[in-house]
């Protein structure tokens, strides 16, 4: 598709893309009244584009809520107390670049057994300056690495926990690539804020391969970069993306988001390929929930 804006005939949303790796703009379209038709079609943009940018939609908690449950059911963050009327919404408010545990990138909750799906966030508040968020397309990194780099990663795992969260004791074992189970595409399942060490490496190789591929997927290349405006909906495909918030900015930001209960990642190759290493089990595993884990998902693979 050209990188002009285009129009959707069936449902004339304008579409604009916003860099050659992911990322569109949608305009024509009232997210607080959608169909299944019309959700449908978003469905098919954003896999598509990846991450989907909705300006001037001001959409109301309710709204917000049903518009989620569109894609399917919503989860509450799990690390989160919030004390929240609706457990499926939160608001989230800094000032000055303060309050932030997102400035790093990641998927959303890939420290758990099944890490959201989707997320839908809507800037209610942005600063005069700064507080953008950027995304990377995490199939198209995966793509660009090398054949045999490629090869090794397919047959890897990985552990993630919950530590930027408080909660370093919630944790779990993903593949390294994870299969997007609707359009088959592989990406690369590891980042820099949730994922701890690599199962089948030793210390020193688990910490220069996940080195490597958390600042090979931050290149520019692979990215698009969004500036807010109040009012404005994002929703991303956390099966292929990785995003990071810019706490660089002067005044208040307030966010709302929900977020579509997540799946279990897929494997590349049928997982394990190798065994876990000595040097990590004997200095990595100390925790007997994350060796009974271990132990567990190995002999239902």
């Amino acid at each position: 598709m050209a990188d002009a804006a285009r129009c959707n005939e069936a449902m004339s949303f304008e579409v604009r893309r916003l860099s050659g790796s992911l990322g569109a703009e949608v305009r024509g379209v009232a997210l607080a009244d959608v169909d299944a038709a019309v959700a449908e079609e978003i469905r098919r943009l954003l896999l598509e584009h990846m991450v989907l940018f909705f300006p001037e939609q001001h959409l109301t908690p309710d709204e917000h809520i049903a518009f989620g449950r569109h894609f399917g059911e919503l989860e509450s963050h799990p690390n989160l107390d919030l004390r929240r009327e609706r457990p499926e919404f939160f608001e989230l408010r800094a000032v000055d670049g303060g309050g932030g545990i997102a400035d790093e990138w990641h998927s959303d909750l890939s420290c758990a057994p099944t890490p959201s799906v989707l997320s839908i966030l809507q800037a209610k508040v942005v600063p005069e300056v700064g507080g953008d968020t950027m995304w990377t397309n995490t199939c198209r990194a995966y793509e660009e690495l090398s054949a045999p780099l490629r090869d090794l990663c397919d047959g890897l795992t990985a552990y993630h926990d919950a530590g930027p969260h408080l909660a370093p004791d919630k944790g779990y074992i993903h593949p390294v690539v994870r299969v997007h189970p609707e359009t088959g595409r592989r990406a690369l399942f590891v980042n820099e804020h949730f994922t701890r060490r690599i199962v089948e490496l030793s210390d020193v190789e688990s910490t220069a391969l996940l080195a490597l591929l958390t600042r090979w997927v931050q290149q520019p290349r692979f990215t698009v970069r969004y500036r807010w405006t109040a009012g404005t909906i994002a929703m991303w495909d956390n099966r292929c993306t990785q995003h990071h918030v810019l706490n660089d900015f002067v005044g208040e930001r307030v966010i709302q988001r929900v977020t579509v209960m997540g799946d279990a990642p897929q494997p590349a190759v049928p997982l394990p390929r190798w065994e876990p290493s000595v040097s990590t089990t004997a200095t990595f595993w100390r925790d007997d929930a994350v060796r009974r884990q271990l132990k567990a998902q190995r002999a239902t693979d």
